[in-house]
């Protein structure tokens, strides 16, 4: 089970790709050469087997492994962490969430660590749109393990998207003693509390954030999720007419040496993101050729499956929106609106591409499209009322357009 746990850690953190790194390909095919030459459990069995199918890219037969462990094993926390994070990378939100809610009864408070699964819980009904209910499980997490970043996450999750911008920034300062030492987590409740700054249009105050903690934490741990949280951030404040200066630049130090790893869509987004903001154009061209390389022959691998229909066409719409060719980038990116999900992330990370799509239709010479810009943001308005970002938007297609 160490090689499973140290090589299954690794794999989940979707910085290296199997495809390009011998070393850990070396390391999945040891773990497998072990489990066939070793008597071991049919539960060790079945990790190996999960480790394997992840390592392939073939995202759901490892969560489908995993959620067999729970059936028998309900309270191994690595199948349920893994395959939480599984059904994260792929956007299966409702999986997510009734993987925890099947298993939480087994784990009684004399369990160690069975406080934490309050905050998984928590998130996957908050990313099934049951914000009173998960706040609600997220607090009594908190009550027993206050150091708990997973449910301070999603409290700042429900906050954002309830657009509850004042309540969020209380909640994070009135925390952050207790989640600024996590190591996997404490970088993107940072990237949140940036988030409320943008939203209320208090972009210095976004970017102190970004340069005293996001990008900070993001060069020291070289970690996926710092990376798309720091490149996801500039390209925010970008469309909301923000001059990043050189911080493109620094951040594509973190990002290039990934350009070729095509792990998941959701990182390759992020990815693009930054060289586009960089003006590096070859670097976006082989980002956007290897994807569409991969898609021709995908495998068993889920990600590189998706590739074609949904991950190239993003891409292409970031990249004819960098060039300013608005209309074309509304015509890629309006048809994957409701199957943008599938890119794995959160609703609160993936709004990035609603704003582009606003962004480009308002932009756009079609008046068809600027008419779409306007539904979009009513369509915005009425999920989150009272939004200051939205109310800007707004203005602006009216300056745009009247």
């Amino acid at each position: 089970m160490g090689h499973v746990i140290t090589t299954g850690l690794e794999l989940v953190g979707t910085a290296s790709s199997t495809r390009l790194n011998e070393r850990l390909a070396s390391d999945v095919r040891r773990a497998v050469e072990l489990a066939n030459s070793q008597d071991i459990t049919p539960r060790e069995r079945l990790h190996v087997k999960a480790m394997e199918f992840f390592s392939r890219g073939n995202l759901p037969k490892a969560c489908e492994t995993w959620q067999d462990i729970l059936v028998d094993h309900p309270t191994d926390l690595l199948a349920l962490k893994f395959s939480h994070d599984g059904f994260f990378y792929m956007g299966a939100q409702t999986r997510m969430r009734d993987s925890v809610a099947r298993v939480l009864p087994h784990w009684k408070p004399h369990i160690p660590l069975s406080g934490y699964l309050k905050g998984m819980y928590s998130f996957g009904l908050m990313e099934t749109r049951f914000y009173d209910q998960a706040e609600k499980v997220a607090m009594e997490g908190l009550a027993v393990t206050p150091d708990d970043a997973w449910s301070v996450h999603s409290v700042a999750h429900i906050y954002e998207m309830k657009a509850e911008v004042d309540k969020g920034l209380k909640f994070l300062e009135g925390t952050e003693k207790d989640w600024q030492i996590s190591d996997m987590l404490a970088s993107h409740n940072y990237w949140h509390w940036a988030l409320y700054f943008i939203e209320k249009g208090q972009y210095e105050a976004a970017l102190n954030v970004y340069d005293s903690q996001v990008f900070k934490r993001c060069k020291a741990t070289g970690s996926m999720l710092d990376t798309v949280d720091a490149s996801s951030m500039l390209y925010r404040l970008e469309m909301e007419g923000v001059s990043v200066k050189n911080r493109w630049r620094e951040l594509l130090q973190e990002t290039r040496p990934h350009t070729d790893d095509h792990v998941t869509l959701f990182n390759d987004l992020h990815f693009l993101m930054v060289s586009l903001g960089a003006k590096e154009t070859r670097t976006s061209e082989r980002l956007l050729e290897g994807l569409q390389e991969l898609a021709k022959e995908p495998g068993d691998n889920q990600q590189h499956h998706l590739a074609g229909t949904i991950g190239v066409p993003m891409c292409q719409a970031m990249m004819e929106y960098n060039q300013g060719n608005y209309s074309r980038s509304v015509e890629l990116l309006y048809p994957l609106r409701y199957c943008m999900v599938d890119v794995g992330g959160s609703d609160a990370q993936r709004d990035i591409f609603n704003q582009l799509l606003i962004h480009a239709a308002m932009k756009s010479e079609n008046k068809h499209h600027q008419k779409l810009g306007r539904c979009l943001l009513v369509e915005r308005d009425a999920v989150r009322p009272n939004s200051p970002l939205t109310d800007r938007l707004k203005q602006q297609a009216l300056a745009l357009h009247d």
